[in-house]
C-alpha cells in the first residue's frame, strides 16, 4: 500500500473484515468457509502465531474456531519478507498489509519469492500497471481485483514454484493432452 494511503486503506479492510461471516459455505449468508483440512488450518494459525512471536501485529482474526478448518479473516501488518505468511504460499483467510515509498522496489520485493501465482493490482494509473505486467514474475496481473480472481475461461495458474500449466478448461485440456501428427504423402 502506498504509504499516503496506508492507514486509511487499513482502517477501511478492517472494516470491511470484521463485518465477514465465518462459518458453513452452503450458507449463502457465509463469506468464509473452511480450509480444505483441519490440519491446514492448524497450520495457518501456527504461521500467523510465528508472525506475531516475530514482531506482526495482529489487526484483527488469527484464530481457529475450535474443532473445525475455519480460521478467521486475519490481517498482518509490520510483517517481515522472511515471515512465512509473507514468504510462503498460506493459502487461507491471511492477508499481509505493508506501505511502500518506491513502487519499483515493492514489485522487487513481490519477486523476491520462490512463488508466483498471481498479484492484485489496484491502481487507474497506466504506467504502474505496465510496470508491474513487464516486472512481475507471476502466472497473471488482477488489476482493480484480488488476487484469488479467476474464471474458468482464463487461463490460471503460476511461475516459478507455484506450480506448471495452467487451469481453466481449455488449458486443462491442452496440458492433458498429447497432441499427435500423422503426414501422408501418397502417389
Amino acid at each position: 500500500m502506498e504509504r499516503p494511503a496506508y492507514e486509511e486503506f487499513l482502517a477501511l479492510l478492517l472494516a470491511g473484515v470484521a463485518k465477514l461471516k465465518c462459518g458453513d459455505p452452503l450458507d449463502e449468508t457465509v463469506d468464509v468457509g473452511p480450509l480444505i483440512r483441519e490440519s491446514d488450518a492448524l497450520r495457518v494459525e501456527e504461521w500467523v502465531a510465528e508472525a506475531a512471536a516475530g514482531g506482526a501485529t495482529v489487526q484483527c482474526g488469527g484464530k481457529r474456531v475450535p474443532g473445525t478448518a475455519i480460521l478467521e479473516p486475519t490481517v498482518l501488518t509490520g510483517t517481515r519478507p522472511g515471515m512465512k505468511v509473507s514468504c510462503e504460499e498460506v493459502f487461507g483467510p491471511v492477508v499481509t498489509v505493508a506501505p511502500y515509498d518506491d513502487f519499483s522496489a515493492a514489485l522487487a520485493e513481490v519477486n523476491d519469492s520462490a512463488y508466483g501465482l498471481q498479484a492484485g493490482l489496484f491502481t487507474r494509473d497506466a504506467n504502474r500497471i505496465f510496470e508491474a505486467f513487464d516486472a512481475l514474475e507471476v502466472g497473471g496481473l488482477m488489476v482493480g481485483e484480488v488476487s484469488t480472481f479467476r474464471m474458468d475461461h482464463m487461463p490460471y495458474g503460476g511461475v516459478k514454484d507455484s506450480g506448471m500449466g495452467r487451469e481453466g478448461v481449455r488449458y486443462a485440456m491442452e496440458e492433458m493432452t498429447e497432441p499427435r501428427l500423422l503426414t501422408m504423402h501418397l502417389r
